[in-house]
């Protein structure tokens, strides 16, 4: 009796073994077969730089793509940008860009369709409600069009695309971020205010895409929020400012990091509207504000001498005097910097951000522990 009793238990603790390793996280790998992305120049990773063809342009020369690629990639970097390195957590190789194959590739594991200068909102919003004249060369509605069309030559038919993107990540950006850039770092006579009454459109716009995109079946939806403005060299040196209040303890400019919060702060609550009309669906948000702070507040920690200056430019307190080319003034390796350029950023911050996306706490769900259900 004794020794039934022994199997039943041996029987009954491997039977919880099986329940608990088909439920785990962490046994199942939460893998992705291709990861699909939208944004701006902070992942691009090519579209913008074969749109411009056989012309001139300074990212088709070092130093960019220095330091993992030893040559130019299309990257707005020194070298790889925060998709590339959630591709790599997954196994999956770097993410081409979407343009130069869009009515041909197949995509098997997955399309970036960033392109440099883009925006959350399409521009004749801007002209029509505020007269304000934005030239970009994508914006958010337009890629995820491009990314329906791709799907329907891919997987066509419904329970096709379906299929595809439940196995597959979606990251929505950065996106927006160039909707405020524009107003914030145009003309100086433009109201610091103005980019408030339109922050609610911005953050409605992403929801939209986002649910466009759920729509079409995809399972897994990452939402960045945007990135401590205030700290950005190109901010820092526009808006300098004699008056001590206007800087925080980190020496950013205070009102423009409090505006990212705002527009932080709305996108969670859209992200949190889109969880409760999409149950079974993770989306989840990054806090890409968070994750950049960790350089700005603790720069030893991660090798960077002063977070708040740009790597590749001029003179100038931050570096911002002359634009990036091959022309440029190097400071120093972009390992030591947190800006490469004065507006992006080099690949050893994006590689603390991605961190802290992947593996928390910077996503309220970290991006590893995603399962498709």
């Amino acid at each position: 009796m004794g020794r039934l009793r022994c199997s039943s238990a041996v029987f009954l603790l491997a039977a919880v073994s099986v329940v608990l390793l088909l439920n785990s996280d962490v046994a199942l790998g939460c893998g992705f077969k291709r990861i699909f992305s939208f944004g701006d120049s902070i992942i691009d990773t090519g579209n913008f730089v074969y749109s411009t063809g056989n012309g001139p342009s300074a990212l088709k020369e070092l130093p960019f793509g220095m330091t993992f690629f030893n040559k130019p990639s299309g990257r707005i970097c020194d070298g790889r940008v925060l998709v590339d390195f959630y591709a790599e957590a997954f196994n999956l190789p770097l993410l081409p860009p979407s343009i130069p194959e869009l009515e041909t590739g197949q995509f098997a594991t997955g399309a970036n369709f960033a392109v440099l200068a883009s925006t959350a909102l399409p521009p004749d919003y801007f002209k029509n409600k505020y007269n304000f004249t934005m030239n970009v060369p994508s914006y958010l509605p337009a890629q995820v069009d491009s990314f329906k069309k791709v799907l329907a030559r891919i997987a066509p038919g419904d329970s096709a695309t379906r299929a595809l993107l439940n196995e597959s990540l979606v990251v929505m950006g950065e996106i927006g971020g160039n909707d405020y850039n524009f107003w914030f770092l145009g003309d100086p006579k433009n109201s610091r205010d103005t980019p408030d009454q339109y922050l609610p459109d911005v953050v409605a716009g992403i929801g939209a895409a986002a649910q466009a995109v759920i729509d079409l079946g995809a399972r897994a939806v990452l939402v960045p929020g945007n990135f401590p403005i205030g700290c950005v060299p190109v901010y820092l040196n526009a808006h300098q400012s004699d008056n001590a209040s206007d800087y925080d303890e980190n020496h950013c400019l205070r009102w423009f990091n409090d505006f990212s919060q705002r527009h932080n702060g709305a996108l969670k609550q859209e992200v949190a509207r889109l969880r409760s009309q999409n149950p079974g669906v993770k989306v989840v948000f990054a806090d890409y504000f968070g994750a950049a702070m960790q350089f700005v507040q603790n720069p030893q920690q991660y090798g960077i001498a002063d977070p708040l200056v740009a790597c590749c430019g001029g003179d100038g307190k931050y570096h911002t005097g002359k634009p990036c080319d091959k022309n440029a003034k190097l400071w120093g390796s972009p390992a030591g910097f947190a800006s490469w350029d004065g507006i992006h950023m080099t690949e050893k911050a994006y590689s603390v951000i991605a961190a802290g996306v992947l593996d928390g706490p910077y996503a309220d769900t970290p991006l590893r522990n995603i399962c498709q259900g």
